[in-house]
């Protein structure tokens, strides 16, 4: 499982960790593993033309560490001081000692325009809120160069601890971050300035709680259900799906559809849509006696094109079992019921759903993901997997949040959300938990949006169809 934590525990750990090491070691540490990182991106270190941005923190001691490390294979390097008098004095030392050269902002576009690699190492971990002027036109000058962008622990300008982007900062081609992941380099808006991101492991001790944490292949394998000699259809568990609507019968079909890919032993069916389900499903257990007349079931899903029937809604919060709530679910769920429920409740809304059930607008939830995730699970008492480009699910009980690692931008398609729905509600049904089920099945969702796309259009049925080769990748890797 990959992990991400906050700032504070990182600087704890730091602090212990160079309380027990000479001098100097921890910072040589990251060095070294920055400059092997830009020497693989340069593949060619020798005449290659490195410029290093530098502000007054650690960051900016890094990288002139790293930029001495690339100046001894041969690169001319350049350092950009942007407070000349407070840059790390050790490092520039080590820089000019090397054959580098530092110089002041007058002047750095040119420099910059003719680079081949550039080292972020403006601001560290600390910061907050968008780049100071001088620094915000550096990052320009860097976003319009040919040259790769390097980022040092993170790009600067954004936050490491909530993944905010409150004015200017640095886009990277990659990241190299050390000690662990920050939850910035995982949750957009600042995911999608860090590029890719790599771990360099200078030796810190950290608590077993984290602030982030993403699943994996292993760890997806070792939650998934997994039917045994003995196992029925009771015993792998019935998934309840109240969906669907006149105007939306596709929501029920698409909803059943994830729910028949998801491991639970049979999908129940209560709705309006019945025909449209029974000619798509035929081993669908349809009913129409409403949810407290429907028959056995280990867990429900409520909402996917439900339209404005609130009694559905009402009818599956009242009962025992785990549910999901999604779509027009969220609208029609009373908060009080919500919150008074003794069964785990999963509610999967984007982040307009999201702004509408925190009363605030939708650009407020877009960007700040994390703190959203966690005030609506708070609110509401229960788990909450917020989707969109960076998918979060906050426990109900607080923890670590988890962020999915998988998916792509052709997910975002009519539909994608009630096959989502559907495949975690079936999880649920199997036995695993609130957090478990959201986690799993996001991942799974995700996994199978890259297989049916493969880089072209795709549609909310190919991803349910392409959930059991998403499924098998997972347990054979």
């Amino acid at each position: 499982m990959r992990t991400a934590y906050n700032v504070e525990t990182v600087r704890a750990a730091e602090r212990e960790l160079m309380a027990r090491l000479p001098e100097g070691t921890l910072m040589q540490r990251a060095a070294a593993g920055l400059a092997a990182a830009c020497a693989d991106l340069l593949g060619r270190v020798y005449g290659r033309r490195v410029v290093l941005l530098v502000g007054s923190g650690d960051n900016g001691g890094d990288a002139l560490y790293a930029g001495a490390r690339l100046a001894r294979r041969g690169a001319g390097v350049a350092a950009v001081l942007l407070a000349p008098e407070r840059a790390h004095s050790a490092g520039l030392a080590a820089l000019r000692r090397a054959g580098g050269r530092a110089v002041g902002v007058d002047g750095a576009e040119r420099l910059i325009e003719q680079a081949d690699l550039l080292l972020d190492g403006i601001v560290g971990i600390g910061g907050k809120g968008g780049l100071r002027p001088d620094a915000a036109r550096l990052a320009e000058a860097a976003e319009r160069s040919r040259a790769a962008v390097v980022a040092v622990d993170l790009p600067s300008g954004v936050d490491a601890d909530t993944g905010e982007v409150r004015g200017a900062a640095v886009r990277a081609d990659l990241t190299v971050t050390f000690g662990t992941h920050k939850p910035g380099l995982l949750i957009d808006p600042a995911r999608e300035y860090a590029g890719s991101v790599r771990l360099v492991d200078i030796g810190l001790a950290l608590p077993a709680q984290a602030e982030l944490e993403a699943l994996q292949h292993v760890d997806v394998r070792r939650l998934l259900p997994v039917p045994s000699g003995e196992s029925d259809k009771y015993r792998r568990g019935v998934v309840g799906i109240a969906a669907g609507s006149a105007r939306y019968p596709g929501a029920a079909v698409l909803a059943v559809y994830g729910a028949l890919r998801g491991g639970a032993g049979a999908v129940r069916y209560v709705g309006p849509a019945a025909d449209a389900v029974i000619a798509r499903f035929p081993e669908t257990l349809v009913s129409d006696r409403g949810p407290k007349q429907a028959g056995r079931v280990q867990a429900w899903v409520v909402g996917p094109g439900a339209g404005d029937d609130a009694s559905a809604v009402g009818e599956v919060l009242a009962s025992d079992v785990p549910v999901l709530v999604d779509a027009d679910g969220l609208r029609l769920a009373d908060r009080d019921a919500v919150r008074a429920r003794t069964a785990p409740t999963l509610m999967t809304p984007h982040a307009g759903e999201a702004a509408a059930l925190l009363g605030v607008p939708r650009e407020e939830v877009e960007g700040a993901r994390l703190a959203s995730a966690r005030e609506l699970a708070g609110r509401y008492e229960a788990t909450v997997l917020l989707k969109g480009s960076t998918t979060l699910v906050a426990d109900a009980g607080g923890g670590a949040v988890r962020v999915n690692p998988t998916g792509t931008a052709w997910l975002a398609t009519a539909g994608s959300g009630d096959v989502l729905s559907g495949l975690a509600g079936s999880l649920l049904a199997s036995g695993l938990s609130a957090l478990d089920a959201g986690s799993v099945g996001a991942y799974l969702h995700g996994l199978a949006g890259r297989f049916a796309a493969d880089g072209a259009p795709v549609g909310a049925h190919d991803v349910a169809e392409a959930v059991p080769a998403a499924w098998r990748d997972v347990t054979d890797a």
